[in-house]
């Protein structure tokens, strides 16, 4: 019953990301102009509408291959497949693994439907300080960071899976006798 629930609530986050992704590319899309900006905080904050025919952060963007939207379609379905399936093994219980997979999945379904539709995906997070910026991302970016973060530090500063501590329990018992 809790892992129903557990894996409702997962494909409830993935949907959620996806259709605030959609919302906030459609507004960047149909209010501002290519290249214009909003100015939110100075010197270190704007709005800006560009557009990623490349990879994260613009990487293969100005590669000439007619094979590169392809690929990274192919990559994003491998990765989605990847991730829906880690889901579907990790959904007995609320867990940041299971959060973070979530999020993650909503941010590659909506990057991946603005390749299939557009060709290139929709960024307007732009962060700079002086002359040097982070290059412009968007909100399924940001959940797929969010995400991978969670699974980073689940990794890093949790102990042995629940699973495993209860078997190492066990074990522990049995060796000393104990019932």
């Amino acid at each position: 019953m809790l892992e129903r629930h557990s894996r409702k609530f997962h494909v409830l986050i993935a949907v959620a990301v996806l259709v605030v992704d959609r919302i906030t590319k459609w507004m960047i899309a149909t209010k501002l102009t290519m290249h214009d900006s909003i100015q939110v905080i100075p010197d270190f904050f704007r709005i800006t509408h560009v557009e990623n025919t490349g990879a994260a952060f613009g990487l293969f963007a100005d590669s000439p291959s007619q094979w590169k939207i392809a690929l990274l379609v192919l990559f994003s379905v491998v990765a989605l497949v990847i991730v829906s399936a880690l889901l579907w093994r990790n959904s007995h219980g609320m867990t940041s693994t299971g959060i973070g997979l979530s999020l993650i999945l909503g941010g590659a379904l909506g990057n991946l439907w603005d390749r299939l539709v557009h060709g290139r995906v929709v960024d307007f997070l732009l962060f700079y300080i002086g002359q040097y910026q982070w290059p412009a991302f968007n909100a399924a970016d940001s959940a797929i960071v969010v995400g991978a973060g969670l699974l980073v530090i689940e990794i890093l500063f949790s102990g042995a899976p629940a699973a495993e501590r209860s078997t190492s329990q066990t074990e522990a018992h049995k060796l000393q006798g104990a019932p």
